[in-house]
């Protein structure tokens, strides 16, 4: 990618080196969780494709998202040594840019999502943030987290390298962003409580591709406005798209699929509507929830 001349974004929050745990567990909703009960919701969502924060709210006794009591470690700016940031940040930048330019057009505000960097585990509003998640956004204080060791496992364990691959998955969360500005996370969010299981997981299905189409759009847009994709960018955003469906990951965890349970989408699925978005440019083609065909 050619972001060597794009400005970095000032909504950057690096938490890492600041500390967080310890007191002998995590305080969520209205009780105390230790790490045992932490293990056990990473377990959950890795085998069953469960929402650890779902998890932990479950077990913490809340409803819904459960609400972190402590205070996040001071943030400061990335070092200008640290190049993986300045890439991270210079992304969020340019998505900055081109969601502006679309809600503008449709006489709409854009509010620009803070990204968090952090290491190993940080408070949110949405629960405590893992890096075992990988990056996520958390609608209640509209932020999208990010422990950058995450970039090193999509290219070592999941085999997709590539500075694009990993502009696509800033590109997904910031997509929640906008479903979340939308109002169109909270129509879900009602629609999966009164569902069933099965119901539910198809909901977040169309949820997630939906994001996934979103960051088509803004990669299109970003390239028309600023040129910076080279060859084989857009491969590389792919192959991630490929190596996080439900279906690979199901296989690699556990030894066989099962379709049901999926929260994110198949690999083909994931391709089908990243192409959608970056072939179109066009937030209206992005209606998962209207698609006769996934």
């Amino acid at each position: 990618m050619r972001m060597d001349d794009e400005r970095e974004s000032d909504n950057i929050e690096d938490r890492r080196g600041g500390g967080f745990g310890g007191g002998g567990g995590l305080r969520l909703g209205g009780g105390r969780l230790g790490i045992g009960t932490i293990v056990i919701a990473l377990v959950a969502s890795y085998f069953l494709g469960i929402n650890p924060l779902t998890v932990l709210s479950m077990l913490g006794g809340g409803g819904g998202m459960p609400a972190v009591e402590q205070s996040a470690p001071p943030a400061h700016k990335p070092p200008p040594s640290d190049e993986t940031a300045r890439f991270v940040s210079k992304v969020l930048a340019s998505t900055e840019d081109t969601w502006n330019e679309v809600f503008r057009a449709s006489g709409r505000q854009y509010e620009e999502p803070k990204l968090v960097l952090f290491s190993g585990m940080t408070p949110t509003a949405c629960g405590t943030g893992q890096a075992a998640m990988g990056p996520f956004y958390c609608p209640g204080d509209q932020k999208v987290y990010i422990d950058l060791t995450f970039f090193r496992e999509l290219k070592d364990r999941f085999h997709a390298p590539g500075e694009f691959a990993q502009a696509y998955v800033v590109a997904h969360e910031v997509g929640h962003h906008v479903q979340n500005l939308l109002g169109i996370s909270d129509q879900v969010q009602a629609a999966r409580q009164r569902a069933g299981k099965a119901e539910a997981n198809a909901l977040s299905v169309r949820l997630e591709l939906q994001a996934d189409c979103l960051a088509g759009v803004w990669g299109k847009r970003t390239d028309a406005m600023k040129n910076i994709l080279e060859p084989g960018d857009l491969e590389a955003a792919l192959a991630a798209a490929t190596a996080i469906g439900d279906d690979r990951l199901q296989q690699q965890a556990q030894g066989r699929i099962v379709p049901e349970s999926f929260t994110h989408g198949s690999s083909e699925q994931r391709v089908r509507w990243f192409k959608r978005g970056f072939e179109t440019g066009d937030i209206n083609q992005c209606n998962t929830f209207k698609a006769s065909r996934l």
